[in-house]
């Protein structure tokens, strides 16, 4: 079964790609990898496009999770994600993993203490109908065990991860991306992707090994 954020951004037809099966090699081999990630772009500022890249690819995320999880209007949500990603612009220069923990831990925590601030406000203005859910939520969320905080990790994974496939996806030759799309997401045997593209199987390993390696270097920092 497949996070709700990964479901609406899948866009494929027949059965979905295995999604877990990709971060779940990720998290085994770890990234170890110290070329340029997104995140070292953005937090380095060394490419223009990685910070308009990052919101992209976080700002729906951050929004669908609000208005679906949280309860937030519409437009208490579109506030909110601006703040969210505000506090990210300013502070992720200082994101360090090894003091801060993963990075999406850092969102999470910001995030909910944006939410918290904006409920507050609310209140004091006289306008908090239906805050304290919010805020039951929030203390949810706080907790890194308590399913609605696993259930954050995992659609964060998930859902960044496909953004990020069709990032690098222009990097590489239609045959190249096609023997691992069959073989990473679809499960397909190398034997078969061969039989299907007229190559080797030990093309087909190239191919994947290529493609991963590329995710790995984007990804790291993101998911862990």
């Amino acid at each position: 079964m497949r996070s709700g954020y990964l479901s609406l951004a899948y866009d494929g037809s027949g059965s979905e790609p295995d999604f877990d099966g990709i971060v779940e090699i990720f998290i085994e081999r770890g990234m170890t990898e110290t070329s340029a990630s997104l995140l070292d772009r953005v937090r380095r500022q060394s490419d223009s496009q990685a910070w308009p890249r990052l919101l992209a690819v976080y700002t729906p995320l951050i929004r669908g999770w609000l208005k679906r999880d949280v309860r937030l209007k519409e437009h208490d949500a579109d506030d909110a994600v601006q703040e969210v990603l505000s506090v990210v612009a300013r502070r992720v220069v200082e994101f360090d993993r090894q003091r801060t923990g993963s990075f999406r831990a850092w969102l999470k925590s910001i995030t909910v203490n944006c939410v918290r601030q904006m409920v507050r406000r609310n209140q004091r203005r006289g306008g908090g109908t239906g805050d304290s859910v919010v805020l039951e939520i929030l203390l949810q969320l706080e907790d890194p065990t308590g399913r609605l905080s696993l259930q954050w990790d995992r659609e964060h994974d998930e859902f960044v991860m496909k953004q990020l496939l069709q990032d690098v996806r222009e990097h590489f030759t239609e045959s190249t991306w096609t023997a691992f799309e069959r073989v990473a997401l679809d499960e397909a045997s190398a034997d078969t992707v061969a039989a299907e593209l007229g190559i080797t199987a030990n093309a087909v390993f190239i191919a994947r090994s290529r493609v991963m390696a590329r995710l790995r270097q984007e990804a790291e920092g993101l998911i862990d």
